[in-house]
C-alpha cells in the first residue's frame, strides 16, 4: 500500500514576501524649499527687468529697473532699515495685541450662543468699514505717531481671530465630543483637553491671514498718521516724485511681511506638532 501523502504546507512568508509599508506623502526636501521661492523670484526679477529696461513697456515714473531701485537702497541704506525697523515693530505690536483680544473675544462668542447673537452683526458691521476712513478720526482722537497705527493694525486684524476661534471651538469633532461625555469630564476639562487642541488648528488659519493684515494696517497707519516706518518714507518720496526709493520701500515692505509669516508657521509648527502627522499633505 502506498502511503497517504500528507499536504504540504505553504512556505511561511519570509520577511521578503511580507507587504511594504505605506509610506506618507513625499516630504519636500530643504533645498526644494529654498530653491523652489528663489527661482520664483529671478522669474519675477527677470519680468520687472524685461518690462522696464529692456521691452521699456512701463514709464520709469511708475515703476522703474531694478538697478535704479537697487541704487536708491545701497545710497542709504541705514534710513531704509531704520524705517523697516519701526514698521516691524508696529506690525508686530498690533498683531500681538489683536490677537489677544480677538482669541478672548472668539472665546466668549463660542462659550455663549447670546453673546454670539449680540455682537456678531457688530463684529461684522465694524469689520465692513473701509478702515482707511477712519485715519482722519483716529489722527483726531489720538494724534500722531504710532497709537493711530497700532490702532489700523488693530482693526485690521482682529476680525479673522475672532472668526476663526470662535468657529474652531464651537466645531468640535463629534467622536471627540462624545468621548468626553463617556469620561464624565467636566465642562472645564472638556475644554482644556479637548476642544481647545481641536480648535487650534483654526485658531493658527485666522492668525496667518492676520499677519498680512497686519503689515497693511502698518502700512495705512503711517501713510494717515505715521512719523516715521516704511508707509510713512513712501509718502515723502512719492511727495517729490522719487519712485525708486518709493519702491524700495514697498519691496521692503513684502520682505518683511514674508519674515514674519513664516516666524508664524515655525511657531505652528512647534505649537502643534501633531498636525503635520495627523493630516495629509498632497
Amino acid at each position: 500500500m502506498t502511503e497517504l501523502s500528507t499536504p504540504q504546507q505553504p512556505p511561511a512568508a519570509g520577511p521578503a514576501s511580507a507587504p511594504e509599508p505605506r509610506t506618507g506623502p513625499r516630504r519636500r526636501t530643504g533645498v526644494g524649499i529654498v530653491l523652489l521661492p528663489m527661482a520664483g523670484l529671478l522669474v519675477a526679477l527677470g519680468t520687472w527687468w524685461l518690462l522696464t529696461s529692456a521691452l521699456e513697456m512701463i514709464h520709469p515714473a511708475v515703476l522703474p529697473p531694478p538697478g535704479a531701485v537697487l541704487s536708491a537702497f545701497t545710497t542709504a541704506p541705514g534710513r531704509f532699515l531704520e524705517h523697516t525697523g519701526d514698521t516691524t515693530v508696529e506690525t508686530v505690536v498690533g498683531f500681538v495685541l489683536s490677537s489677544a483680544c480677538g482669541i478672548l473675544i472668539g472665546l466668549s462668542l463660542a462659550a455663549s450662543r447670546v453673546l454670539e447673537r449680540m455682537f456678531t452683526p457688530l463684529l461684522v458691521a465694524v469689520n465692513a468699514v473701509p478702515k482707511i476712513a477712519l485715519g482722519p478720526l483716529l489722527v483726531g482722537a489720538l494724534g500722531w505717531g504710532q497709537k493711530p497705527v497700532l490702532t489700523m493694525v488693530f482693526l485690521l486684524c482682529f476680525f479673522p481671530i475672532v472668526l476663526s476661534t470662535a468657529t474652531g471651538l464651537t466645531t468640535t469633532p463629534a467622536d471627540l465630543a462624545e468621548l468626553a461625555r463617556s469620561l464624565d469630564a467636566s465642562r472645564w476639562q472638556a475644554f482644556r483637553k479637548i476642544r481647545l487642541p481641536a480648535a487650534l488648528p483654526q485658531i493658527f488659519v485666522g492668525l496667518k491671514v492676520a499677519m498680512p493684515l497686519a503689515s497693511i494696517g502698518a502700512v495705512i497707519g503711517e501713510f494717515q498718521a505715521g512719523e516715521s516706518g516704511l508707509g510713512y518714507l513712501i509718502v515723502q518720496a512719492g511727495g517729490v516724485g522719487d519712485t525708486a526709493t518709493a519702491w524700495a520701500a514697498i519691496i521692503l515692505i513684502g520682505l518683511m511681511s514674508i519674515l514674519l509669516y513664516f516666524v508664524l508657521l515655525l511657531l505652528e509648527r512647534f505649537a502643534l506638532p501633531w498636525v503635520r502627522d495627523t493630516t495629509s499633505h498632497s
